[in-house]
């Protein structure tokens, strides 16, 4: 086969948590033909396959994994006119937030606020990803995947990929069947950036009408603060972005948390079907869990008490300790079971019940 296959690589380098063990097979596929080839050696082997981005978005055990990891790595950006607005086709192994760089250079509005997330495209549709008032599935239209399942290059359209609050089909009810090679975007050439959230407000409160670098700009300036952008020696930078997902809860519950904590301002948030999404970070502060708490070398960010980082020399054993502490408090607290956004790669099925 064409594809290079490597062996008992570790896998800590391809995260941003800089955790994680060996992968049994690693190949690096930049094109379609090789993913294909790649999906041919696992399951000749029977092989257990593990798809791998920019790696923002994963907790590696320290067992690692046994079977082959797959780094996709397509590369590519197409640009059409449609209207107006403007179809970008770009491949699934694409920095993301060079993707929005760009379309942020060519003025173009729907991702702005999304900058400064780390990973690549062919993650973006499987978590929903969102930040500061905009998801991706306000812009994404069609994504191109291997379907595993029907062995076959497919198309999926907005609806087929049935978008929620950072979920997808992919990551629920296909977990593991489509392996994305291509996310199509439509973008508008007119409109206001998105400012929306009470931080980027605060950014603006002297400004009338900021274009699209500035609220880019602003965004990358809030992310730093609180440890969610990836910067050279900062300490606060090995983690994978928020480690808990905000809890969407119904309006029963909410006023059992606001009735626990008289006199404060609980946050809130409009969510789907009438329910209310909070804040997982005010949760794990009102559980007195605050910044810079750490177990061991595994801590919560100097910055934001929603990251969890690794200070050097953590494993992943260190980190899911932290975490379950964390959860415990917030659950004591709160009566609220606290749900991990990362994706837990090559755990126990005891650990992956504990966390899902």
């Amino acid at each position: 086969m064409r594809a290079s296959v490597r062996e008992h690589v570790p896998l800590a380098p391809y995260t941003t948590l800089g955790i994680g063990g060996p992968a049994r097979y690693f190949i690096h596929a930049d094109s379609e033909n090789t993913v294909l080839e790649a999906l041919s050696f696992a399951a000749t082997r029977g092989l257990p396959l593990l798809v791998l981005g920019g790696g923002s978005n994963l907790l590696v055990a320290d067992a690692g994994f046994p079977g082959l990891v797959l780094r996709v790595e397509l590369q590519g950006l197409a640009w059409s006119d449609d209207g107006d607005r403007v179809r970008l086709i770009a491949g699934a192994g694409e920095d993301w937030d060079g993707v929005v760089a760009q379309c942020v250079k060519r003025g173009l509005y729907g991702v702005e606020c999304l900058s400064g997330i780390p990973g690549s495209v062919g993650g973006t549709p499987v978590q929903n990803v969102g930040a500061y008032g905009q998801e991706i599935a306000e812009t994404l239209t069609r994504v191109r995947a291997y379907d595993r399942d029907s062995a076959e290059v497919v198309e999926l359209n907005h609806a087929q990929c049935g978008f929620g609050y950072r979920s997808s089909v992919f990551n629920t009810k296909a977990v593991g069947r489509y392996i994305v090679l291509q996310v199509e975007y439509l973008l508008a050439k007119q409109g206001q950036p998105a400012i929306h959230y009470p931080d980027l407000q605060r950014e603006f409160e002297n400004t009338s009408e900021p274009g699209l670098a500035a609220v880019r700009d602003a965004v990358r300036r809030v992310r730093a603060r609180k440890a969610m952008l990836l910067q050279p020696g900062d300490p606060d930078c090995k983690s994978a972005g928020s480690f808990f997902k905000n809890p969407i809860v119904d309006e029963a519950i909410f006023a059992r948390i606001e009735a626990s904590v008289p006199g404060q301002k609980v946050p809130r948030y409009p969510a789907s079907d009438g329910r209310v999404k909070t804040a997982a970070a005010w949760l794990i502060e009102q559980a007195g869990i605050s910044r810079g708490f750490s177990m061991g070398p595994a801590a919560v960010s100097s910055k934001h008490t929603l990251a969890l980082v690794n200070r050097g020399g953590a494993t992943a054993a260190d980190l899911i300790g932290l975490a379950r502490e964390i959860r415990r408090r917030v659950h004591d607290r709160f009566g609220i079971p606290l749900v991990p956004e990362p994706v837990f790669v090559g755990f126990d099925d005891a650990t992956q019940a504990e966390f899902h």
